[in-house]
């Protein structure tokens, strides 16, 4: 059984350049709870560049920690105690540790997680509680796999947490831009038969989004009242079922414009500041505009499963940017992730495919 590893640790906050490349570091002895995995694959969240940077929004830093919360690979050991998994297992890592199966996570869990307070899946090896995986879906390359702990799970929640506003046939998804959560969210909708309306700045992502199935897309830029051009482009005219809002301040007014009555707006990320043209919305929004809206971070272990039984189903394939990176250029992967030059999902291979 392995002892040592390959990984890449964070030595410091501040900079991505302070991420170190170990050849020969300690993997933690096997607990009675714990599984070892060979890890061939990991992606990348704009968390990652948070941490990295030492941004106050994820506090709770552990200096020298493995970075990295995505990641699929294949069980090598088991503890004495462990019943869900067994050697051979193909297996997706899950960002919380040690909570209850149908406990959603909150901030706190997330900040004490994989990659931040505890060794994460830029390594080719690690140890992880049994509760930080789940069985990967079948059908699934590693590198597409490693793409649903964060961004695929938080779609599926945005998409399909709340009973009541589980979208369908007939029903009108808007999502935002093309980061992880964006696109797992595109992908989701349609499977369930939804119309998808989606957002860029870029002629050419535009064309990738037309691609995947958007039936409409719209130019942010060019079009600064898109939330009321995405609300007259739902089949009625009356609004979208379901908003999965990435931007946070710099697109929430757009947000409560595009949604309809009764409709809801998935809060999932704040990935830009208010941009002063628009009047940062308060709770008031929903009174206003009679609709829900509802923060959403990650998900539970329980959608982890139902999302990739959903997966396995429709036969999605997640999608993966088309530049993938080797372990060594983990710096590499992050400076692109933090220019935003990709589409979708950065991902790592970490060693060849099995």
């Amino acid at each position: 059984m392995a002892s040592r590893t390959s990984a890449w640790v964070l030595r410091e906050q501040g900079r991505i350049n302070s991420l170190e490349l170990i050849q020969d570091h300690a993997l933690r002895e096997l607990g009675e709870h714990d599984v070892l995995v060979k890890l061939y694959a990991a992606s990348l969240n704009y968390r990652e560049i948070v941490i990295a940077k030492g941004e106050p929004a994820l506090p709770f830093f552990r200096p020298g920690v493995v970075p990295g919360s995505d990641g699929a690979g294949v069980v090598e050991a088991v503890g004495s105690n462990v019943r869900a998994f067994k050697v051979g297992d193909r297996v997706c890592t899950h960002l919380t540790s040690q909570m209850p199966a149908a406990d959603p996570p909150t901030m706190h869990e997330v900040c004490r997680g994989l990659g931040q307070k505890v060794d994460g899946t830029l390594r080719s090896h690690g140890v992880f509680h049994d509760t930080e995986l789940v069985a990967m879906p079948a059908g699934l390359t590693f590198l597409e796999a490693s793409t649903l702990t964060c961004s695929g799970l938080t779609a599926w929640n945005a998409l399909f947490g709340v009973r009541g506003y589980v979208p369908g046939s007939g029903d009108v998804v808007l999502v935002q831009g093309t980061g992880g959560v964006s696109i797992a969210a595109l992908q989701f909708a349609l499977a369930a038969g939804s119309t998808v309306i989606a957002t860029t700045s870029s002629d050419a992502k535009m064309e990738k989004l037309k691609a995947l199935g958007a039936q409409h897309v719209i130019n942010y830029r060019a079009d600064p009242k898109w939330g009321e051009t995405a609300k007259s482009l739902s089949s009625d005219g009356k609004g979208v079922n379901v908003v999965v809002d990435v931007g946070g301040l710099s697109t929430l007014s757009q947000s409560f414009n595009a949604v309809r009555i009764d409709g809801m707006v998935a809060v999932t990320g704040l990935l830009g500041g208010s941009n002063g043209q628009d009047a940062v919305p308060t709770m008031m929004d929903c009174l206003y505009k009679v609709c829900t809206a509802r923060g959403i971070v990650l998900g539970t272990r329980d959608q982890f499963r139902e999302m990739n039984a959903f997966v396995e189903e429709k036969g999605i394939r997640p999608v993966v940017d088309e530049k993938v990176f080797g372990f060594h250029e983990a710096r590499e992967a992050y400076e692109y992730l933090q220019q935003q030059h990709h589409f979708s999902k950065v991902c790592i291979q970490l060693q060849g495919a099995e």
